[in-house]
Formats: C-alpha cells, sequence, structure tokens
C-alpha cells in the first residue's frame, strides 16, 4: 500500500502532477465537491496544530469526505499506552486513510507498517514534514512560476527544523537551486542533510549566521521559529529563540520579488508590519496546504483503489538489523516491537536509521575494536 511518509516517497514526475491536481482543484472548486462522497480520513494528532489538521479536515470535507480522529492523545487510547502500530491498525478498520502526527522520529513510518490503508505523515517528531514540503513547492510555483533556477534562504532552526529538512530534499531534484543556510551555530543543518542531499545533488550552498547581508539575493527566503519544544534544556532554547528577527527595516536590501515563506506558528521571528508586504506569503501558503492536500488524497486513495505496492526510500536488500538506535526522539528506541532497521549512507562506514536516520559510525567502532 502505498503512503507518504518521506518526500522521497514521490518521485518528480508525482510531485509535478499533485501540484497540476491541486491548481485544477483551484480552477474548478465544483467539480470536486463530492469525489470523496462515502470515504473518511483519520486525523490521529498526538502533538498540537492548527494548520497542519485543520486543513486535512477542511480538505477531506471539500472533496466531500467525512472525518474521524483525535486531536489530543489524552482522549484516546494512547494514555493507556496503546502503541503507534496498534493505534493504526485499529483505525484502520474505520477509515480509508489516515494523516498522523506524532512527537517522536520515525512514528509515520512505523504507524504504515502495522496498517494496510494509505498513511499521511503529518509530521513526525524533527524528522520530516512532507505534506508541508508539498504546501512550500505549491506555493513557490504559484509566486514565482517556476521551481528551478532559485537561490533559497532557510533561516532559523536548521537543526531540529523537520520543515527546511523535507524542502531541502525536495528542491534537490530541480535545476540550479543554491541554498543559503542561515542559522546559529548551534542549530546548523544536521550532517546527514549536507552530506546525503546537499552535497549528494551537488547544490552550491555557503552557512552564515546573520540574516543582514544575506538577503539581496534571495528569490526566496523561507523563515522558520526557534522551536521551543525541540529543547532538552530551557535555557539553550531562551538564549536562542530571538536569534532572527525579519523586520521591514531588513528587508530593504531584498528583492522586490523576493517570495517570503513560514511554516507557521509565528512567534517574533516575523514582525507584523511585515505583513502588510505584498512579498509576504506565508498567509497564502497556508491555502495552498489545503489545496495540495487534497490533491494528496485523492492521488493515495487511486493508488489504494489500484492496490499499487509501495517502493521505500531506502534499499531493504541493503540493511542490517544488528545495530540499536540510540536516538531518544526515535520511535523504534522508545516503543517495543519495533525491528531496529539501518541502511547504509553515501559515507563508506557511516549507516542510518530508517525511522529518524541517525547516524552510527562503525569506523569508530572498528577502530576501537582495533585498539583494544
Amino acid at each position: 500500500m502505498r503512503s507518504l511518509i518521506d518526500i522521497k516517497d514521490l518521485t518528480t514526475e508525482e510531485i509535478d502532477n499533485l501540484i497540476k491536481r491541486a491548481i485544477d482543484i483551484i480552477n474548478h472548486k465544483e467539480q470536486y465537491a463530492h469525489v470523496c462522497d462515502g470515504k473518511k480520513i483519520a486525523t490521529l494528532f498526538y502533538e498540537p496544530s492548527t494548520r497542519t489538521r485543520l486543513s486535512f479536515t477542511s480538505a477531506m470535507l471539500e472533496l466531500g469526505g467525512t472525518v474521524i480522529g483525535f486531536s489530543d492523545a489524552s482522549s484516546s487510547s494512547v494514555a493507556k499506552g496503546e502503541s503507534v502500530a496498534d493505534t493504526c491498525k485499529t483505525v484502520s478498520n474505520f477509515a480509508d486513510i489516515i494523516a498522523m502526527r506524532h512527537p517522536k522520529d520515525g512514528s509515520a513510518l512505523s504507524g504504515s507498517f502495522a496498517t494496510d490503508i494509505p498513511l499521511i505523515n503529518a509530521g513526525d517528531g524533527v524528522h520530516c514534514h512532507p505534506t508541508q514540503t508539498l504546501t512550500d513547492l505549491l506555493t513557490i510555483y504559484r509566486e514565482k512560476g517556476r521551481l528551478d533556477n532559485l537561490t533559497i534562504g532557510m533561516c532559523g532552526d536548521l537543526k531540529y527544523g523537520r520543515t527546511v529538512h523535507s524542502l531541502t530534499m525536495a528542491m534537490s531534484r530541480y535545476k540550479n537551486i543554491k541554498l543559503v543556510l542561515i542559522s546559529p551555530e548551534e542549530l546548523r543543518m544536521p550532517s546527514h542533510v549536507i552530506h546525503d542531499i546537499i552535497k549528494k545533488h551537488k547544490m552550491p550552498y555557503k552557512e552564515v549566521t546573520t540574516l543582514e547581508g544575506n538577503l539581496k539575493d534571495l528569490d526566496i527566503l523561507y523563515m522558520t521559529r526557534i522551536q521551543r519544544e525541540r529543547f532538552f534544556d530551557p535555557k539553550e532554547y531562551e538564549r536562542l529563540k530571538d536569534s532572527y528577527i525579519l523586520t521591514v527595516d531588513k528587508l530593504k536590501e531584498a528583492k522586490s520579488d523576493m517570495c517570503i515563506l513560514h511554516p507557521l506558528p509565528r512567534v517574533n521571528e516575523i514582525e507584523t508590519a511585515v505583513d502588510k508586504d505584498p512579498r509576504a506569503a506565508y498567509f497564502r501558503q497556508t491555502l495552498n496546504g489545503k489545496y495540495i492536500r487534497m490533491a494528496l488524497i485523492l492521488q493515495l486513495l487511486e493508488w489504494a483503489k489500484q492496490k499499487a505496492k509501495r517502493d521505500y526510500y531506502y534499499d531493504g536488500t541493503k540493511a542490517r538489523y544488528d545495530l540499536v538506535c540510540k536516538n531518544p526522539r526515535c520511535i523504534s528506541s522508545i516503543e517495543q516491537g519495533h525491528k531496529h532497521i539501518f541502511v547504509p549512507t553515501s559515507k563508506k562506514g557511516i549507516w542510518k536509521c530508517v525511522y529518524c536516520e541517525m547516524e552510527v559510525d562503525l569506523r569508530k567502532k572498528n577502530q576501537n575494536k582495533k585498539r583494544a
């Protein structure tokens, strides 16, 4: 069964087709008003969400379907200790498709293993957020008229920001994409994104620590908040939370047609005065989220009807099961019953967990054995 766990689950052609369908929905809303009559989506949201949850709800209702699920895990059997896999397996008896958000990395993949209906990852911990990426792509396309020949600045929490990880992966498929990565040293883009995506696809990039002086060449500025909920140490969050604030003054150095995106919610990283700037596209972005999710729901239900089989974004024939993930955020290290699955990266001797992409350096282990 085909699901959407990671943006890598979709080919470039499939992404382009989803964007085309979303635009068709925008232009012909009445033709799509009853295409999901009799269908149900289960929204399983284990952590707070406004835009993502409501956009899935709105998307299914506007397609003629209905919605079941929960927006607070404490009101479900999760409060009794039920695993993600068991919840998804149970819910698959009541719905045609699942949209799930969970605070633990790899939870969506875990849930998809247990269900025989399509599952959409609506955000799994700090790992990835593919429907936000599809939203971003549709917004960029509608604002700029293209998905290639762009210089994109990503600013804020690049370490824990699942939206920028997924967007980087998606943009690596398009031609002549340059990246400017703006973050504090402590919140730099993770090494697996740098090595396995940016360098692998030969994307020109630079890492900087200031907004000032780095806006003038950007076609897209993707702002993110410093996420309190991703920090183990509250003091670290307090120290970094106001690292970047986009103001009207700072925008004077930017192009007149630069597009400002933000996955929202905003805290104070974009001052409200910027909202009046025509370059501010983040509220238009939320509306695009509904349309692209409508297109995605339709596509996944069509694939389910065709019994389309899943092509995993990792090669199972090269996997090994003797390593254990040490990431305290990973679903495989939290819930029982998971096989620990590791696959090789592009760096020799480095393996990564398929759930959370935490890397294990076997070269160090082998060196330690030699010393012993």
